[in-house]
């Protein structure tokens, strides 16, 4: 039942993917390319939302075991929303993408769990109808899906060229930065639910927003380059505004899983307009800077050009096979002997019974659920705004795994590991007053206070500051963790430095 359903599916999207390369056929009365008429684009989009639940109700009956009543209803679904997405061909402004996003949701919506062990690459796609799979990866999207995985009509494998440097890439994900590709896949694991809606909205493809943070943060949220970019997609200050991060309440969006997640998504359909679905040119852009990427491929030049690829800089020559063979392997680990491990990600929230903070809490849920590593990380990614060492008062409610919300009464509200967590919390280390932190010359701009300029980070200022340390100048400016908010015009006291 659900092979069938899926075949069909499948052979719907693949008839789809051809009809988006084709050119639009013009109707006898059609209106002319430059009209768009938005209540006929609502119409389909309501079309499309329509199909999608009916499909999914379908499923609901065959897991109920109304197996010909299912087949009915999801046979019905796709043919609604093929006929739906036929139309959006054909009506100027019509978004194709999102009917080819839907399609790739409802094959997932049937993919089949992963059993242990591997298969052969050749036997991926006739395993995944099939209803086995090799990998968790598979398990959440499986060949036929991963293999659909579509960027602006084409399939993204396609437009991965295979050449020395993604290969390079490739060896250097399988070897030395594994473990940060394993690690990467688990943090982006937990917080999926914030950040695949984004892209899938905007549709684009789940393997490049991966590839992104793969390389880009590791999946640490609050991950802050030398350069001052920051978050999970590490935007610089002035374009993550740009794209409608600012400071809310003190809290740098920036960090936000879901918001930076949707500006990355944004921009990097404005990007892929200006350079005509270039997707290697767009990555450079968004490591190097739009303007140089622009100047460089004036006139038609791509990014592997000798006279393009040989003037970008060491950075962004490695950055863009990076992302790219980050993203192939997350479509593919089968074919490179890369298992990735299976993350329970539901999402979850418990209601504080006791003041806690992350810190406290990451003690004493300890590696509940198996998970070697703990939970300080997921934590923290899942509650961005808060800083981990403050408590949280009774009754705040955080987001947290699914996993732990059977284990939070057990382990956290109240017991010995609570009481351990809250004792280790509360410990503190002797207060040693030195010569570099006494002496403050808080004359304003003097040589211990700084005027913060537009895309500061209070890492950048410290790093420009030798006798200044991150904590130092947050504590002498009340500043609070972990964002850390500061505001161009602001004037910072710093630590003066001693002979």
């Amino acid at each position: 039942m659900i092979r069938i359903r899926r075949v069909l599916a499948v052979a719907v999207l693949f008839a789809l993917a051809g009809c988006a390369g084709a050119p639009a056929k013009t109707a006898r009365n059609a209106k002319p390319a430059n009209t768009v008429d938005e209540a006929a684009i609502s119409a389909l989009y309501a079309r499309l939302d329509a199909a999608v639940k009916r499909y999914e109700a379908g499923s609901d009956l065959a897991d109920g075991g109304e197996a010909e009543r299912a087949m009915r209803e999801s046979n019905a679904a796709l043919d609604d929303l093929r006929a739906a997405a036929l139309q959006c061909h054909a009506v100027p402004g019509c978004e194709e993408e999102r009917f080819l996003s839907a399609f790739d949701g409802l094959l997932r919506l049937d993919a089949p769990q992963a059993p242990t062990g591997a298969v052969d690459a050749a036997d991926a796609t006739e395993q995944a109808v099939a209803g086995e799979s090799a990998s968790p990866i598979v398990a959440d999207l499986p060949e036929t899906a991963r293999s659909i995985t579509l960027l602006k009509g084409k399939e993204l494998a396609e437009m991965i060229a295979m050449n020395g440097p993604v290969k390079a890439s490739l060896e250097e994900w399988l070897t030395q930065y594994r473990p940060n590709l394993i690690q990467a896949y688990v943090n982006y694991q937990y917080m999926r639910y914030r950040m695949w809606p984004e892209y899938q909205k905007a549709g684009l493809p789940e393997a490049l927003l991966f590839g992104f943070i793969a390389k880009e943060s590791g999946g640490k949220v609050h991950a802050v380059s030398r350069s001052g970019a920051s978050g999970p997609l590490q935007f610089m200050y002035a374009t993550g505004l740009r794209f409608g991060l600012s400071t809310v309440n003190g809290f740098d969006q920036r960090f936000d899983p879901m918001l930076s997640t949707r500006a990355n998504a944004a921009y990097l359909n404005e990007q892929l307009r200006i350079f005509n679905n270039d997707l290697e040119l767009v990555l450079a852009a968004y490591n190097g800077g739009e303007g140089r990427m622009a100047r460089l491929a004036g006139g038609g030049g791509r990014f592997w050009d000798a006279r393009v690829y040989g003037a970008l800089s060491p950075e962004t020559r490695d950055y863009v096979p990076m992302v790219l063979a980050a993203a192939w392997l997350f479509m593919h680990p089968e074919r490179y002997n890369l298992a990735f491990p299976r993350v329970e990600n539901k999402p979850g929230r418990v209601t504080l019974k006791q003041t806690a903070s992350l810190s406290e809490l990451s003690i004493c849920f300890g590696q509940e659920g198996g998970n070697r590593d703990g939970w300080f990380r997921a934590l923290r990614n899942l509650n961005p705004a808060l800083d981990p060492q403050e408590a949280q008062p009774v009754g705040a409610t955080l987001e947290v795994p699914a996993v732990l919300e059977a284990a939070y009464p057990k382990l956290c509200a109240a017991g010995q590991w609570q009481s351990l967590a809250a004792d280790l919390h509360a410990a503190a280390t002797p207060q040693v007053t030195t010569r570099v932190a006494a002496r403050i010359d808080s004359r304003p701009g003097g040589s211990g206070s700084y005027t913060v300029r537009k895309g500061d980070t209070l890492a950048a200022i410290a790093r420009k500051h030798r006798c200044a340390e991150v904590r130092d100048i947050a504590s002498l400016n009340r500043l609070r963790a972990p964002q850390y908010a500061i505001k161009p015009g602001q004037t910072l006291r710093l630590p003066a430095c001693t002979k």
